[in-house]
């Protein structure tokens, strides 16, 4: 068979990730295809999405309505744009965020608890492997943003320490 075979089985396989990336709102899919020894195929689709405009969207508009439109832009900013925040922790991985070692288990930290830096906040399922995600500074947790068992981009903010 000739070369042009692999190349279309190629492009067709990552129009099909593009088109699972659209469809399941993703912001990014990683596969490595291994065809046999020094033959593979890494393939990386992404693309940019504005969820931080999609998230002050919506707790903009309850606030407004619910207070004076003086104190809605001061409500609404610490809840549309955490990841500004200076104590922000986001998340360096795009994954599967779990708050506890194994389910049924304590929480690694709670709010108001204070950490060292290094201590483990939570975990983020990626391709199958558990990443530990440490404290970049010692603080007192204020914030806890992530869910457990909720999927989590790259960026996303996940607590918040001060």
């Amino acid at each position: 068979m000739g070369t042009d075979n692999p190349h279309d089985s190629d492009v067709s396989f990552i129009k099909a990730l593009a088109e699972l990336l659209r469809a399941n709102d993703l912001t990014e899919l990683q596969v490595k295809r291994d065809y046999g020894e020094n033959d593979s195929l890494n393939v990386r689709v992404s693309r940019h999405m504005q969820v931080v405009q999609q998230a002050a969207a919506m707790p903009a508009a309850a606030p407004v309505a619910a207070q004076p439109a003086a104190a809605a832009p001061a409500a609404a900013a610490p809840v549309a744009d955490p990841a500004s925040h200076p104590g922000a922790v986001t998340s360096p991985m795009v994954g599967t965020v779990y708050l506890a070692g194994e389910p049924g288990a304590a929480p690694f930290v709670t709010v108001g608890q204070s950490v060292r830096e290094g201590d483990t906040l939570l975990i983020i399922e990626a391709m199958k492997t558990m990443n530990k995600i440490p404290a970049p500074r010692a603080g007192t947790v204020r914030r806890i943003l992530a869910e457990d068992a909720t999927p989590v981009e790259y960026g996303a903010p996940l607590m918040i320490i001060e």
